[in-house]
């Protein structure tokens, strides 16, 4: 195991995790994963042994791709490609809670990478350097604002004071940039019985231009909507998402949320 000595809450998750599922070394959970360590998570039973035996379970043709670390207080958010967990290469979120140096909560939402999109960008291409960190808790703050009215509220005629009417990059596989190709994705979902609907957000964690929410809500089934979202000159100009439905049953009782 390498031996960085972790100072942030985003250093011991990415030393952590490179040493969990890039070296695949068991060990790393003694150093950066608390005693208590809570499970949400629908892919492994709760505390550290359920990340042990998770881990141990890998085979040799797994790797994890990190894509994009965004980090505030004691929560990190890592975005990034998963092969080998299943037939499919997955993307997705984690979301880590960090205390006293160790990991002690976790969530996270994985879908399919899909090799074709309505952009014709990828599910986690983009600009990944973190910029206008001195306006973190400005765009949090748009970010919140446009998640209460928009996306909770469903006040539609207000979109244009949060998104730009400029540019707004896609990744959502199914719909294409700007705001005319989300209407239109947005439409076929309607027409397939799934209406975005948002009732709760449970995390928001920003870090200059991007801001990361984690809710509830419904989108033909109940579902966990995690979406990334980059802020620039005070308007949203680009979106990733995972949407994926809560599961019947998880491997634990601590729920999704």
């Amino acid at each position: 195991m390498s031996d960085p000595t972790p100072t942030t809450p985003a250093d011991v998750v990415t030393t952590a995790v490179k040493a969990l599922f890039g070296d695949r070394d068991v060990s790393a959970i003694g150093a950066y994963f608390g005693p208590t360590y809570t499970q949400h998570s629908t892919l492994a039973t709760d505390g550290t042994d359920g990340l042990e035996a998770l881990v141990s379970s890998l085979t040799d043709s797994f790797r994890y791709e990190p894509v994009r670390v965004i980090s505030e207080g004691d929560l990190v958010v890592t975005q990034g490609a998963y092969f080998g967990f299943g037939p499919d290469p997955l993307t997705g979120f984690d979301v880590w809670r960090v205390q006293g140096g160790r990991i002690v909560e976790h969530w996270d939402a994985l879908t399919p990478i899909m090799t074709e999109t309505a952009s014709g960008r990828t599910q986690t291409d983009g600009p990944r350097e973190i910029a206008d960190l001195d306006r973190t808790a400005q765009n949090k703050a748009l970010v919140l604002d446009f998640a209460e009215k928009v996306l909770i509220g469903a006040d539609y005629s207000v979109l244009t004071d949060y998104i730009s009417t400029d540019t707004y990059d896609q990744h959502n596989p199914e719909a294409a940039d700007g705001l005319a190709g989300f209407g239109a994705a947005a439409e076929k979902w309607a027409s397939e019985g799934k209406i975005l609907a948002y009732k709760k957000v449970h995390h928001i964690i920003a870090e200059g231009d991007f801001v990361f929410t984690r809710a509830e809500g419904d989108f033909g089934v109940p579902s966990i909507y995690n979406d990334l979202w980059r802020v620039q000159d005070g308007r949203i100009v680009e979106h990733w998402d995972v949407i994926v439905p809560v599961p019947a049953e998880l491997p634990h009782d601590n729920g999704v949320f």
